[in-house]
């Protein structure tokens, strides 16, 4: 019954709002969407490009996960890394995905994620997944 990922909610220290817009918008090219009213006092921010949404909610004593991150698919995935590495992020290479080109990088709270573009051949995309 489930159809779509509607967003992933990832979490940073209150007041770090200021730090993390530039990032998503910036250096990912997200666009900041309002949060309904009734979410507003909570603190965080909301972003979105395409059909992918990410919330930035606060919580108090945040820390990062070591490895939980989501996985957005890109089109055009070394001009992401350049544009990334140009506002000063880490970019991590990794390609033991089959069929893909990946890398991870880390926003300015430290949270993970993980941008993901399938390899093309001739006859059309390579497919192949291994969940990490």
């Amino acid at each position: 019954m489930i159809v779509a990922v509607d967003h992933v909610q990832l979490s940073a220290s209150p007041g770090s709002e200021d730090l993390l817009r530039p990032f998503y918008v910036d250096a990912l090219g997200m666009a900041e969407i309002p949060k309904p009213p009734a979410l507003v006092g909570r603190g965080g921010c909301w972003f979105q490009a395409g059909g992918a949404q990410l919330h930035l909610g606060t919580e108090r004593g945040f820390r990062p996960s070591a490895k939980a991150h989501p996985g957005l698919r890109v089109t055009d995935i070394e001009a992401l890394a350049g544009r990334l590495e140009a506002h000063g992020a880490q970019v991590t290479w990794s390609d033991d995905l089959p069929g893909h080109r990946r890398f991870h990088t880390h926003d300015p709270v430290g949270n993970r994620l993980e941008f993901l573009q399938p390899r093309t051949t001739a006859d059309g995309p390579v497919t192949g997944r291994a969940d990490v």
